[in-house]
């Protein structure tokens, strides 16, 4: 399949992450390796930005982050950002 985020032919994901609208777009345009990338970020941006999931506020910024991360090529890392020294 053809991978959005890679801009590559890639793995597709053997599932849709989501019972939705969002989910089935996912299913056709994200590779798991992409999705894997989104996970990596999500819990960057979980951890930096201290969201408590059951909060409507954090899962609608999650949800925005996402959306912006696997479909366009404006994605950052959260504000204040210092990856761990290795």
């Amino acid at each position: 399949m053809y991978c959005q985020k890679l801009k590559r032919e890639a793995e597709p994901l053997e599932k849709a992450p989501f019972s939705s609208e969002m989910g089935q777009r996912i299913i056709k345009n994200i590779s798991k390796e992409a999705w894997g990338l989104w996970l990596k970020q999500q819990t960057m941006i979980i951890n930096e930005n201290h969201l408590t999931l059951f909060e409507p506020e954090a899962r609608a910024l999650l949800k925005a982050e996402m959306e912006k991360f696997l479909f366009t090529d404006d994605a950052q890392a959260p504000e204040g950002y210092v990856p761990p020294v290795k």
